[in-house]
């Protein structure tokens, strides 16, 4: 086994399946350049980039249905 390879109890692969559970998985395309963009914006705001995309389309689904 190379060492870059790490083996995974099989306790901890079932109770990070169980952690995974929990959420839905969605991929997102930008352009060209524009994650390296839309994260240092997020980092600017302390905010992790999938934090930031959760809270600006919380935000925008919101305002949305003020409309």
């Amino acid at each position: 086994m190379a060492d870059a390879e790490k083996k995974v109890s099989v306790a901890q692969r079932k109770a990070t399946d169980k952690y995974l559970e929990k959420f839905d998985e969605m991929r997102v395309r930008v352009p060209a350049g524009q994650k390296a963009v839309i994260k240092a914006h997020a980092e600017a705001q302390g905010e992790s980039l999938n934090s930031f995309i959760i809270r600006a389309m919380a935000e925008t689904m919101e305002r949305d249905d003020e409309g």
